[in-house]
């Protein structure tokens, strides 16, 4: 009982930092900008001190830090209509491919390490996830307005296949750090739920990762001092769980499928959701 109530202290402290934290990286583009800016200086100790350590660490690494420094830039851009080449570079559309291509690389990523650890039944749900992943121009946008938002229209069914799949995932490559990985994940889901906005999902969702990755490197001992969840791991656990996500994730992609064949729901979407003509061609 003792070691229930530690774990649902810790995980629900820091839960409620990070929806504390993605509040702050929403309403300060600024403040957001210079702390990812300043996040760079974090590096060199990660590496000397050994805190971080393989390739799938360090890419995992770069592949949020530097995209938030991007993101940063083009947020500035378009909420604050700030003018000049420099800022104009970042009010394109290559911004918009880039956002997208940040999230299924690092979708592929777990998913390539999930196949080499033989968790294949996941890896089919990683696979369905970028095949149904909210294309760029049409689905992804920054608002000039509500803080200057990264939007991808993502479906909360999609959301929640993400959620169980990533949760699958580090349950089976890093079992210790499950718990932790679950808060910045449930944070991710139920704020855009909270907001009844499901788009600011992605948004959330790289910030959410970006601090923990943060915390993780710089204090590797952290979260498994607080909540070391090593004693959850059960291989039959994590082999269905894979199971039901693959079921999951292939169910999920006939709906995609038939659904986007149906002429009237594509036409539908596209008005409502269509960002086209908000950047610039080049």
């Amino acid at each position: 009982m003792v070691l229930f109530s530690n774990y649902v202290l810790s995980m629900g402290l820091y839960f409620i930092l990070l929806i504390l934290f993605v509040i702050w990286m929403r309403k300060s583009v600024l403040s957001s900008l210079a702390f990812w800016v300043l996040s760079l200086l974090s590096i060199p100790y990660m590496y000397f001190f050994g805190a971080v350590e393989g390739w799938f660490r360090w890419s995992k690494t770069f592949s949020v830090i530097l995209p938030l420094i991007i993101l940063g830039f083009a947020r500035i851009s378009r909420f604050k209509e700030k003018e000049g080449s420099f800022w104009s570079f970042f009010n394109r559309r290559w911004i918009l491919y880039f956002t997208y291509a940040v999230l299924t690389i690092n979708i592929l990523e777990a998913t390539l390490k999930g196949f080499s650890l033989g968790n294949t039944a996941n890896g089919i749900a990683g696979i369905a996830l970028i095949l149904t992943t909210p294309l760029p121009i049409l689905y992804w946008t920054i608002e000039k307005k509500n803080y200057g938002d990264l939007l991808a229209f993502t479906t909360l069914t999609w959301n929640i296949l993400y959620t169980t799949w990533n949760a699958s995932f580090v349950y089976s490559e890093s079992p210790s750090y499950v718990a932790s990985s679950l808060c910045i994940l449930m944070a991710a889901l139920i704020y855009p739920i909270i907001k009844r906005k499901n788009e600011l999902w992605a948004s959330t969702r790289v910030y959410t990762l970006g601090l923990h990755l943060l915390i993780r490197g710089c204090f590797p001992l952290l979260f498994l001092n607080v909540m070391n969840a090593s004693a959850w791991y059960n291989p039959t656990v994590s082999y269905y769980w894979g199971i039901f996500n693959a079921v999951f994730g292939v169910s999920y992609v006939v709906w995609y499928a038939i659904t986007m064949m149906n002429k009237k729901y594509q036409t539908d979407l596209v008005e409502k959701y269509n960002t086209t003509n908000q950047f610039d061609k080049a």
